[in-house]
Order: C-alpha cells, then sequence, then structure tokens
C-alpha cells in the first residue's frame, strides 16, 4: 500500500509542474512523521528561459587563406566596440564595395527632396547589379573626387584615403579602406548619418536586394552578380531577424596579379568587412567562401552550444 501511495503522489508532482514532493510532504499527506536525512527538503524545478537570439560577435577565427592579404573587422554597433584581425587597420582597394557610399552621399545631399526618376534608376542598379556605368553618375553627381573626402569627414574613417597605383589615381574603384574603416562605413549607413533620415530605409533595402550569384553568366563588362560572401556564412536563424544589407568589391587586377574582394555586411545590431587579396588564378569562388567562412565563425552562440551548457544538480532528495 505504501509503494502505490508513493506511485500517485510522483504523478501529482508531474502534473503540478515539476514541484517534486518529497518526505516532509508525503508526512503531512500520510500523518506519517518525518523521518531521516532532507526530511524537510524540497525542489522545484527551475522555469525554462529563451536563449538570446543568435548575433555576430567577436571570437578567434581561422582559415586557410592562400594570398597577399586577408584581414576582417566587426562593428557592435551597440558598444561601438571593433575587433577582428591584427592588420584591420591595412587597406585595400574598395573596388565596388564603395558604391554604396556615392549614393548615401547623394541620398543625405537631396535631405527630404524626392529621388529623381533616373537618379533612383542609377542608385538601384549601382546596388543591386554593381552596374558600373551608374555608379559613375553617380560619383559625378556628388563632386567626383570630393565624395571621397566627404566620406572619410562624415563617417568618421581613419585610414581611408584615395588610391595611389600609378596610371589610377582619382579612380573611385582604387580607394584605399581598411576592415574597420569598412564596419564603420557600414555603421554610418545603418544608423542613418550617411545617407539622411529619409532615404536610409530605401538604400538600405535596396543593398538587401543585391542580385547574382559569381557564376561567370553573372559576372559581365560593366557589372556582376554580388550577392555572395558574408550573406552566404549566416545561419537562418540570424537571416530571419530581418534584412541584411551587402555590397561587395571584386576586380581581378593585372598591375598585382591578384583578385582585390571585399565583402560587407550590414544589419541594425552590427557591420562586418572581409577584406582580401589573392592569385586570380583562385578565382571569385575562393574569396567569396572565406567571407563566408569568417561570418559563420563568429556566429555567436554557435550552433550546438546548448549542448554544452554544464546541467543544473537537482540536490539531494
Amino acid at each position: 500500500m505504501r509503494s502505490r501511495v508513493i506511485k500517485v503522489l510522483a504523478v501529482v508532482a508531474v502534473l503540478l509542474g515539476g514541484v517534486l514532493l518529497v518526505p516532509s510532504a508525503y508526512a503531512r499527506l500520510t500523518n506519517t512523521p518525518p523521518t531521516g536525512e532532507g526530511a524537510a527538503v524540497a525542489w522545484t524545478a527551475p522555469e525554462p528561459t529563451e536563449p538570446p537570439p543568435p548575433t555576430l560577435a567577436d571570437a578567434p577565427v581561422s582559415v586557410n587563406f592562400k594570398g597577399d592579404f586577408f584581414s576582417w573587422a566587426l562593428l557592435d554597433h551597440a558598444t561601438g566596440e571593433i575587433s577582428g584581425a591584427k592588420n584591420m587597420a591595412k587597406t585595400n582597394s574598395t573596388e565596388s564595395m564603395i558604391k554604396a557610399w556615392f549614393a548615401a552621399d547623394y541620398l543625405r545631399e537631396l535631405g527630404d527632396e524626392p529621388i529623381p526618376g533616373r537618379f533612383r534608376r542609377d542608385i538601384v542598379t549601382s546596388i543591386r547589379d554593381s552596374n558600373d556605368d551608374a555608379a559613375n553618375r553617380l560619383y559625378s553627381a556628388v563632386g567626383g573626387p570630393a565624395s571621397i573626402r566627404e566620406m572619410i569627414l562624415v563617417c568618421d574613417l581613419t585610414d581611408t584615403r584615395p588610391g595611389r597605383v600609378p596610371g589610377y589615381q582619382g579612380w573611385w574603384s582604387f580607394t584605399e579602406m581598411s576592415a574597420r574603416d569598412a564596419v564603420r562605413l557600414g555603421r554610418c549607413l545603418a544608423d542613418g548619418t550617411a545617407a539622411g533620415p529619409t532615404h536610409t530605409e530605401f538604400l538600405l533595402d535596396e543593398m538587401s536586394k543585391v542580385r547574382g550569384t559569381t557564376a561567370d553568366a553573372d559576372q559581365q563588362r560593366r557589372e556582376g552578380g554580388g550577392r555572395w560572401g558574408i550573406i552566404d556564412g549566416l545561419p537562418e536563424a540570424i537571416l530571419d531577424q530581418g534584412p541584411v544589407a551587402i555590397k561587395n568589391g571584386w576586380t581581378p587586377l593585372n598591375y598585382d596579379g591578384n583578385w582585390h574582394v571585399n565583402c560587407l555586411a550590414v544589419t541594425e545590431k552590427w557591420s562586418l568587412a572581409v577584406l582580401l587579396r589573392y592569385p586570380i588564378a583562385n578565382g571569385l569562388d575562393y574569396g567569396a567562401d572565406i567571407c563566408a567562412t569568417v561570418a559563420t565563425q563568429l556566429v555567436s552562440p554557435q550552433p550546438g552550444a546548448a549542448l554544452k551548457v554544464p546541467q543544473q544538480p537537482v540536490g539531494k532528495l
């Protein structure tokens, strides 16, 4: 009879949401005095808590990279802290990554005015398709080289400077920018400083709609597919939190025999940049994969991390 009562009490404990009745509770129900060790002990299971949504956070990054230059930086928008590679102050030519700034510079100068149709089209194609002709028209509209100086001032950049490669001075694609300046530019875009309060949402939305892959069919002489890199290294749990704005830059340059590849991704919470130079023979996919790998390693918490959390002891009953 006693064992049957104990079984009933165990079932009641489960139905009461994890409250375990121990000898003292049993004694009250059966009018039996508590005896032995732990007679007055009761334990209630803790309420389950929801894990924080995944994000990107500083973490060790290891890649099997073979090339002349590899750097990355991550900026936490809430704290302003920048983490990254030891060489995150070293520069790479921006290539098409800087097109996002020309669009932002033009939109900020508009203020509250509506965007003229022809320039709206140029912004859309220079961002979504990385069209060079559209970017050149925007570059001219915002003052050419003066826009580079404006970017440095408006976004508080410290390492950026006009390109210095002989024969290419004044080319916007040869503007030198570090990984830490690239994420500062990302924050400048995200918080509305770059494009102004009226048009920032439009610009970030266009940056979330970048299209085209690394495939040869998507890479044309004056434009190319740019939806690859960091975006491919993010899990669905981050992508589902909201749009990720991106703008990559990529060119195989004969003067040094390297691909110059830059990946920039921006959300409300963070900006991440990865900068690369490596032999042209390795192909564009090589750089895209490196950018994705860096992003994946910075995801926090890492997938499966919950399985490594030590379990709380239930105590002695």
